[in-house]
């Protein structure tokens, strides 16, 4: 009966208390930032558990500890990434006197691709072990705040209690709830581990997962469109975006602008026919979803434990990670507001465990966080993008230089021209103190992590420009950018090597 049940949990929270809690810390979730703080907590001597299960995409996809990032994010993606900047390289090498005929097969990348994760995911469970953190293949949900339901694949359960518990469970592509979205789409769920080449594909979304997933699809020599509904890469710099939108249409990929889909059917061969408030689209091989991630805050049970949570799988927490209940923290993409990046993360992690355990009072600093949006060309940045610098500090208080750049190793392709882009963001009531830095080129991400060092410490623009560059390179140029941007006016053309 109810009032057994409720009799049998007091007495397990009264047992709990007398005999102490099963765990010091159990953690919710396997991803990076749940296991960079187990680790770290169990380093400091305490008891830690890690609980972690992956409920199947609605394509049925699965994968092993470790995460988004490790299985169906930036591990994955940046591989494929890679193998499409391969191919594409093979023009720059034919000026440099290759001759090349390769041809690329999709079967060999994804197994390649998907042994090496597994043998992540078998890190990470050795990991654990040897850091004394016990670990879960079970679906974690609460009791009350300090009893969890953990749950196993054949539905077996057990009950286990915590001193503090972390949920870091992420987030799960969003489908947008489109007809037939479920049973014709894929996402970013599945891309990664679909064995069957995409062939004809219309990716739909204007975010990074989209046109990241775009970039490296028709690399690969696929047809490929990207339906968008307004804008690409909402809250990133719109100068870049317009960019890398260019950049992508020269490179073969295609751009439905102005439009969403209202409803997927399959085809009687197995294809997908999409529909917009027009009519029918398309007829496409695969249809990737790539338009939002949603916490999974809502599928643990939150209400047993009397966590705050926003409706959506979001649950907000303060500036120590904390919910509004004292023993529960969160970290990671579950939480309302969070910058969704992997490095974030595992620092939040780790500096959660050190307050908690290690005697410090150091939190977690949001700000200034660079990152890097993978598509053909790269996108490298950190601070402050130019419509965010002129509302925080006032646009007559704000200098903009800016450069064209041409890698080297494009000279000798008449069909690279001058993609490439650097743009120094600079607050003049602060000695042109450099609060933003964008950069779109080859490599981006391996640049912009020693540039967002500079800017953290607070360099100004005569700092940048009394380093000395190492030439011939890309990062060099942000040593040397002289230009001012000016409202009206066409940017220079580059001159010298």
């Amino acid at each position: 009966s109810f009032q057994t049940r409720c009799r049998r949990l007091k007495l397990k929270k009264l047992c709990a208390s007398a005999m102490g809690y099963d765990y010091d810390l159990f953690v919710i979730g396997g991803g990076s930032g749940g296991l960079a703080a187990s680790k770290r907590a169990a380093g400091y001597g305490k008891k830690v558990a890690v609980a972690d299960f992956v409920k199947p995409s609605p394509a049925g996809t699965s994968w092993g500890l470790g995460g988004t990032c490790v299985n169906v994010g930036c591990i994955p993606k940046k591989l494929m990434h890679t193998s499409a900047l391969m191919g594409e390289a093979q023009a720059d090498a034919h000026g440099l006197g290759w001759e090349t005929q390769a041809s690329h097969d999709w079967q060999k990348m994804v197994s390649s691709v998907n042994n090496y994760i597994k043998s992540l995911n078998w890190g990470q469970k050795k990991d654990l072990k040897s850091k004394n953190v016990t670990y879960y293949n079970k679906f974690a949900s609460f009791v009350d705040d300090h009893t969890l339901k953990l749950t196993d694949k054949d539905g077996n359960e057990e009950q286990v209690t915590a001193e503090t518990i972390l949920i870091a469970t992420g987030g799960r592509p969003n489908l947008g709830g489109y007809e037939g979205a479920g049973e014709c789409c894929i996402s970013s769920d599945d891309i990664f581990w679909q064995k069957k080449a995409p062939g004809k594909t219309l990716v739909v979304g204007a975010a990074y997962i989209s046109l990241e997933c775009a970039g490296f699809l028709t690399g690969l020599g696929f047809d490929v469109t990207v339906m968008v509904r307004s804008i690409l890469l909402r809250g990133f710099d719109q100068e870049i975006a317009d960019k890398i939108g260019a950049f992508m249409e020269k490179s073969g990929t295609k751009f439905a602008r102005g439009m969403v889909p209202t409803k997927f059917e399959k085809t009687e061969d197995g294809k997908v026919r999409v529909f917009t408030k027009d009519g029918e689209f398309g007829i496409y091989d695969t249809v990737l979803l790539a338009i939002g991630r949603t916490g999974c805050a809502t599928w643990v049970n939150l209400e047993n434990a009397g966590v705050t949570h926003d409706g959506s799988g979001k649950i907000p927490v303060d500036a120590t990670e904390k919910t509004n209940k004292d023993n529960i923290y969160a970290i990671g993409d579950v939480v309302k507001g969070m910058l969704e990046l992997t490095p974030v993360a595992i620092a939040a992690g780790q500096a959660l465990a050190d307050r908690l355990y290690g005697g410090s009072t150091k939190l977690m600093d949001y700000k200034l966080v660079p990152t890097t949006v993978f598509t053909p060309l790269e996108y490298g940045c950190i601070g402050y993008n130019e419509e965010e610098a002129f509302a925080k500090f006032g646009k007559e208080n704000i200098i903009v230089y800016q450069s064209p750049i041409k890698p080297l190793h494009w000279a000798t392709n008449p069909e690279r021209g001058d993609s490439c882009y650097v743009k120094l963001i600079c607050n003049k009531l602060e000695k042109e103190k450099v609060v933003g830095v964008h950069l779109l080129c080859p490599d981006a991400g391996e640049i912009i992590q020693g540039v967002a060092i500079a800017v953290r410490v607070g360099a100004t623009k005569a700092d940048f420009d009394d380093t000395i560059g190492i030439h011939p390179t890309v990062a060099e140029m942000i040593t040397t950018v002289t230009q001012v941007k000016q409202e009206g006016q066409e940017m220079e053309a580059l001159g010298g090597c």
